[in-house]
């Protein structure tokens, strides 16, 4: 069961929500990062422009919006992250949000598992031109042994259920899942809770006044019912 109470329905509209972030110097005042982390992060973002034209990395819509839908909603993880943060497993990286970014802002020892090929080369070379020491593994999750990671993080995977079967072959006793989630977050969560137990947080996010971080601890399969047979 869930380890707190969840938090009402995000609220609606701009109302008490921090201004948008679309520049390098926005992101800056935003987070607090030095202007050189800023600029390693603007090489990501013209990397990603580039690469959108052969592969999709993103929705072609958000890339006016990178800095706000990408780059803040995956940094906000870092106020959320155990001590010490790593290592620190992303599934399904994709395009490497929110992963690489992490990896850039400074959490070491970021494994980045991403099976599709294109993207996998993407993540690499990117990490190089940022100057970012991540593992990429270019395989399906299911096929990464698993080890206990300080904090496992992924973003629109797949639903709860499925997402937290991929995610437990990465956790350990002390182990925290970040898990960035939509407004249909509530439904997931219920449906999830029928096949795991954990201790649960619902964190609002700073990107986005419709979706939630999800702060998973202590997961384990959820017992069988007694007497079932």
């Amino acid at each position: 069961m869930s380890g707190a109470p969840m938090p009402p329905e995000p609220a609606q509209g701009p109302v008490g929500f921090p201004p948008a972030v679309s520049t390098a110097a926005e992101f800056c005042a935003a987070t607090g990062v030095s202007r050189e982390t800023a600029a390693r992060l603007t090489l990501y973002v013209d990397q990603l422009a580039r690469w959108q034209r052969a592969i999709n990395l993103v929705g072609r819509a958000t890339l006016a919006t990178v800095w706000q839908r990408h780059l803040l909603d995956s940094a906000q993880l870092l106020s959320h992250l155990p001590q010490p943060p790593a290592p620190l497993v992303d599934l399904g990286s994709g395009a490497g949000f929110p992963g690489l970014v992490l990896a850039i802002l400074g959490v070491p020892d970021v494994h980045l598992i991403e099976s599709d090929v294109r993207k996998a080369a993407f993540l690499t070379e990117t990490a190089r031109l940022t100057a970012t020491r991540v593992t990429v593994h270019a395989k399906r999750i299911e096929d990464v042994p698993g080890f206990p990671a300080a904090v496992v993080t992924a973003r629109a995977l797949a639903p709860l259920a499925a997402l937290l079967g991929l995610a437990q072959r990465f956790f350990g006793p002390a182990t925290v899942g970040l898990f960035h989630k939509g407004r249909d977050w509530r439904r997931e969560l219920t449906l999830a809770e029928e096949a795991w137990t954990m201790d649960v947080r619902c964190l609002p996010s700073v990107a986005d006044p419709d979706s939630i971080v999800m702060r998973v601890a202590s997961l384990r399969p959820a017992a069988p019912d007694v007497g079932a047979g």
